[in-house]
């Protein structure tokens, strides 16, 4: 019964940093071209700690965050497309996280965290490109031209995801590992 509790409450405190990692990063946009999201650091954290369930869970709540604050302009060309791709991205997100974790975890576990945080981005970024390209592909056809790329492809890439994914992906990799590493530092103190 203990274990459950525990388990409830730490998802339950990582579900609220992710409402309040994603709504900060819609509300503080810096001025720069980067939009820098730390929302997926207690994505894989949860995952790891929790289970893939959990990691699905996180993802899937970031998604709806996403969904009430930053997906105006994709819900004015697509409700059905914007809630489909948006809910998807996030939730898979979480959930190869935790996979990935549970997979690896027996080998080495902060190779299964690094690998996590890795897989994490990729797998929303990707699949917010690949619903771009389902639901959205006319409107950023004209984005693409609008902003002077030669194709759509160049601007979903460099503009839609860019460096700012490599930043993120980065920044995912060092917190999600070193979260996990001060967990496990105090959980050896108790």
């Amino acid at each position: 019964m203990e274990k459950k509790t525990t388990k409830l409450v730490g998802v339950g405190l990582l579900t609220a940093i992710v409402v309040v990692l994603q709504a900060l990063a819609v509300a503080i946009r810096p001025t720069g071209i980067f939009n820098i999201s730390l929302v997926l650091v207690p994505i894989v954290v949860g995952a790891a700690l929790y289970g893939y369930k959990a990691g699905a869970w996180l993802g899937f709540i970031f998604s709806v965050v996403v969904l009430f604050t930053d997906t105006a302009a994709f819900m004015a060309i697509s409700v059905v497309g914007t809630v489909i791709t948006v809910l998807v991205k996030g939730t898979a997100a979480g959930l190869a996280a935790g996979l990935i974790y549970l997979v690896l975890r027996k080998k080495n576990r902060y190779l299964a965290v690094i690998l996590s945080a890795i897989v994490c981005p990729i797998v929303n970024t990707g699949l917010f490109l690949l619903g771009c390209m389902l639901f959205f592909m006319n409107t950023i056809n004209g984005w693409a031209a609008d902003s002077g790329y030669a194709s759509a492809g160049a601007y979903m890439i460099f503009a839609l995801a860019g460096v700012n994914f490599l930043i993120e992906m980065g920044v995912n990799i060092v917190l999600s590992s070193v979260i996990m590493r001060i967990i496990d530092i105090s959980k050896k103190g108790r």
